[in-house]
């Protein structure tokens, strides 16, 4: 799942190098958080939520055969100079 948010967001904002998927996994449930450069968020999000939205769906589509169940969360967050060294 990690890899289709990474793909699908990478190729929808202006600066890919700066998108950053977490997965958080839990009985039943997988949250993938995704972290976009600011200017960007508006792009992931789209007119009235649609991106966002198909997105969700298509992650909804793909984890149910599994038996589970995804959330996909957009997180704005301020980082500090160490956070923003590593990863993500």
């Amino acid at each position: 799942m990690k890899e289709f948010v990474e793909y699908v967001v990478k190729n929808l904002v202006d600066k890919p190098h700066e998108v950053c998927v977490n997965e958080v996994a839990a009985t039943n449930t997988l949250i993938v958080e995704l972290r976009v450069a600011k200017r960007d968020i508006g792009k992931v999000i789209g007119k009235r939520g649609k991106n966002i939205n198909a997105l969700r769906t298509l992650l909804t589509s793909a984890a149910n055969p599994l038996g589970v169940r995804v959330t996909l969360e957009i997180v704005e967050e301020k980082q500090t100079y160490s956070e923003s060294q590593g990863s993500c």
